[in-house]
């Protein structure tokens, strides 16, 4: 069940029980600790099953016309069950709402790792279109892709 959640302790703390179990996406403490940190600050909606937070999706807004995913995690076992596109939709009817134009996500550019390769498949199938990637946004091994949708 998603659950859209304002508490900015329990966000912190969804955010840091996912991240943490996701090693593949997020290895580095300090990038986790500061995602938690953002998103006590962010919209943000998280999946419970069987009593147990397993998926969240952070929303920030860049512009009085754009929102961004700042960061979303579903839990290993809970993957390619529907959840993450569930938590999409969560936010992209309440950026529609509440009158944005336009949804960005930056993740890493494909064909880099096997695992970001399914995270770029996943925004592509959900129907985000390349905007740009930038080489040198975090570092030369992960170039930044930035994906774009028009909100409707």
């Amino acid at each position: 069940m998603i659950k859209y959640i304002t508490d900015k302790q329990l966000k912190k703390e969804i955010c840091l029980n996912i991240l943490r179990k996701l090693p593949k996406w997020f290895s580095l403490e300090d990038g986790i600790l500061q995602y938690a940190e953002e998103c006590k600050h962010s919209y943000f909606w998280a999946d419970v099953e069987n009593d147990e937070y397993v998926a969240f999706i952070s929303l920030k807004e860049t512009s009085s016309y754009a929102v961004e995913i700042a960061v979303m995690g579903v839990v290993s076992e809970y993957q390619n069950k529907g959840i993450g596109s569930k938590l999409f939709k969560s936010c992209y009817s309440f950026a529609k709402e509440n009158g944005y134009e336009f949804i960005q996500v930056k993740t890493v550019k494909k064909g880099k790792y096997k695992s970001y390769d399914l995270t770029n498949s996943f925004y592509i199938n959900l129907g985000f279109k390349e905007l740009e990637c930038i080489d040198n946004l975090w570092d030369k091994n992960n170039p930044c892709q930035i994906y774009i949708m028009s909100i409707q």
